[in-house]
């Protein structure tokens, strides 16, 4: 294993490697069993317990960064995306395999690590930047731009426990994004402070992407930044990069894998039968038969599974629901698919994409009889919980991502141009 770091004071190209990262692992050791005493011990070591057993985090993880790339690292909570930044940072030592950086490398892994709430926002601007490797002369050239991004000049000489939470965060981030360092690694830190500061970061974020001789490692959950801001992305699961460069692939990757997280949740009970079901219908859940990453030309195939044992009539319903803007965006009734089969049995359905903007989707089914009370309606005798309905997501360029329905679909027209208004 290697970890180097090297600044040349050189101008370094664009295309030039800045960061690379060959088959990088890194594992934990996590207690199992702990002796209390040398006998113990000696008895774990006879019967072979070593007291720990290994989690492996980071698998043969290899990628190289080039100068003035804004290269996005994604995936779920405990992939290991936290741990390889902390290991390009120098935070970690890793246990397998090489990591060489050119250049000044400023991490932020976490707000206002390193401030001290008894000295003065002043004092801990040079605190920070001196644990982050610059110099007193260095930090001073740098002092006037932080300060002016934070916005925070009257309150520079008030010690940092009387500033309110908000004003630590913008001068956190202060302190890092103006860090004259050639490479800026931010793990989960471009929502900070209120919607005027945000306006601020997104415009230094958007000059960022243009200066080739900057680059910015950014770790996130937004896959609205990662398309807005990146270049490149990698995505990360289980410790093992499955999308490698195209920030497009990663970010609709790491969509469909959070849908599939939802669905392999472990089902709610009730009883002896999941949340919906009962002994009169003891299976129904929707079955995705197409993939869950779609476009609008798409056309989603499905199947309901269900089982049904009664003689009665009885039909299936299908709804589906708009998850991100919320309520349900599509119908077919209570009474649209009469079912003749009784029995368990799957029946295939397809949904035309069409007219749909991007957003995520769930299809939810129930299994409905006649009402003994009203023949115009229908009692509900199942229905499919969150973990066996069918999730889906559609991302489409063009599209937009607002309202639900495309405006291929439809255009509200202006029929004059208003002046008798």
């Amino acid at each position: 294993m290697t970890v180097t770091s090297a600044s040349t004071g050189t101008v370094a190209t664009p295309s030039e490697t800045v960061l690379s990262v060959q088959h990088v692992g890194k594992f934990f050791k996590l207690p199992t069993e702990q002796a209390t005493g040398l006998k113990q011990a000696f008895i774990n070591w006879t019967k072979g317990i070593k007291g720990f057993t290994k989690q492996q985090v980071l698998k043969d993880i290899s990628f190289e960064v080039h100068r003035g790339d804004f290269f996005g690292i994604v995936g779920r909570n405990g992939s290991g995306k936290s741990t390889l930044l902390k290991i390009v940072s120098g935070i970690y030592v890793p246990d397998g395999g090489s990591v060489d950086v050119h250049g000044t490398l400023v991490p932020f892994i976490e707000l206002g690590v390193g401030f001290n709430p008894e000295l003065t926002g002043r004092e801990n601007v040079f605190l920070n930047g001196a644990l982050l490797g610059f110099t007193r002369d260095e930090i001073e050239k740098m002092y006037d731009d932080i300060v002016d991004f934070a916005e925070l000049g009257d309150f520079m000489d008030q010690k940092l426990k009387n500033y309110s939470s908000g004003m630590q965060v913008r001068l956190a981030f202060s302190v890092a994004i103006k860090a004259q360092g050639d490479i800026l690694v931010l793990d989960e830190v471009l929502a900070v402070g209120d919607e005027a500061f945000q306006r601020k970061c997104d415009d230094y974020f958007t000059e960022v992407k243009k200066d080739p001789s900057k680059t910015v490692i950014l770790v996130t959950h937004s896959m609205e930044s990662v398309k807005k801001y990146c270049n490149k992305a990698i995505l990360i699961k289980d410790g093992h990069i499955i999308v490698n460069g195209n920030k497009e692939a990663a970010a609709n990757q790491y969509t469909l894998e959070n849908l599939r997280s939802e669905e392999d949740t472990k089902r709610k009970e009730n009883g002896d039968y999941p949340e919906g079901l009962s002994s009169r219908c003891p299976m129904l859940r929707v079955v995705p038969e197409s993939s869950q990453l779609c476009k609008s030309t798409d056309i989603f195939k499905f199947k309901v599974e269900y089982e049904f044992n009664e003689p009665s009539d009885f039909y299936l319903a299908i709804a589906l629901h708009d998850l991100r803007r919320g309520g349900v965006a599509y119908d077919t009734g209570a009474k649209h698919f009469k079912m003749r089969a009784h029995g368990h049995h799957s029946v295939e359905y397809q949904l035309p994409l069409t007219v749909f903007n991007n957003g995520d989707f769930r299809l939810v089914a129930s299994l409905r009889t006649p009402s003994k009370t009203d023949t115009n309606t229908t009692d509900m005798v199942a229905f499919t919980n969150d973990q066996n309905s069918c999730s889906f997501a559609i991302r489409d360029k063009k599209n937009r991502d607002y309202a639900l329905i495309s405006d291929r679909a439809v255009q509200i027209v202006a029929v004059d141009d208003g002046s008798q208004l």
